[in-house]
């Protein structure tokens, strides 16, 4: 069973609908229970999920391979959306109390001059449907394979997207090794970083990692560190990359 926030009921009505589309391509991921859901109580939606059986972590090659499966899938008949990857940054900032006034204002112009460069990013590849946050932490390892779970940013776009996770995880913060980064793109078929709208991307996804920081740091003392650092290194306070972050990457 999961609980929503208020007023998420669409969001979790789109994502109980993602996952039955999922199954009904044989795509791996978390599934639903077959029940009329979600449902509301006292104004937040539940909906209900087939419990996961023992796991683990997953790994580069899991998600390269699921990902692969996602993106050449046909284009879903129901409504997923347009990806947009700025999405809650804004939110963020304005609930960022313990950043710097002039961080949040660079902050705030780094998300203006990427959303403009997002807008007139090179062709890629050709959209389809896309995770929208493939990291580990939305991947697990059962006895029977790797699944994708955190559904709620599904929707319709560039392939490059998801594909850029793994490649910040090694050209960025370093948490994932060259080897890995190397079966990963083996495995997919394709190196993202080689494609000319990389650095759109990555730089999108480590302005997705320091407003996530910043706004955790609110209520968590403990990020405020990591928080800061996060906003130091990509105003190039911290060297060249990859950088040394901790926490979730």
């Amino acid at each position: 069973m999961r609980v929503a926030r208020a007023g998420q009921l669409a969001a979790a009505t789109r994502e109980v609908h993602v996952a039955s589309w999922l199954a009904k391509n044989d795509v791996p991921a978390v599934r639903p229970i077959d029940v009329q859901q979600p449902v509301e109580a006292d104004g937040r939606p539940v909906t209900f999920w087939v419990e996961l059986p023992s796991h683990e972590h997953g790994t580069a090659m899991d998600m390269a391979l699921l990902l692969k499966r996602l993106h050449a899938l046909p284009k879903p008949e129901i409504s997923l959306g347009y990806l947009d990857p700025f999405v809650r940054i804004a939110e963020r900032l304005d609930a960022a109390t313990t950043i710097r006034d002039e961080d949040r204002r660079w902050l705030h112009g780094l998300r203006r001059d990427l959303a403009a460069a997002w807008a007139e990013r090179p062709t890629g590849l050709p959209n389809c449907a896309v995770h929208g946050d493939a990291w580990p932490g939305n991947l697990v390892r059962t006895s029977t394979g790797p699944l994708l779970m955190d559904l709620e940013r599904f929707s319709v776009g560039p392939p490059e997207w998801d594909l850029v996770s793994t490649a910040v995880r090694r050209k960025t913060t370093g948490a994932a090794t060259a080897e890995e980064y190397d079966e990963f793109c083996e495995a997919y078929g394709a190196d993202v970083t080689e494609w000319t709208g990389y650095r759109t991307l990555a730089g999108i996804r480590e302005l997705r990692m320091a407003t996530y920081a910043a706004r955790h740091a609110a209520s968590n003392p403990e990020w405020t560190g990591q928080a800061q650092h996060r906003i130091d290194c990509p105003h190039g306070r911290c060297g060249s990359r990859p950088w040394t972050w901790t926490g979730i990457t």
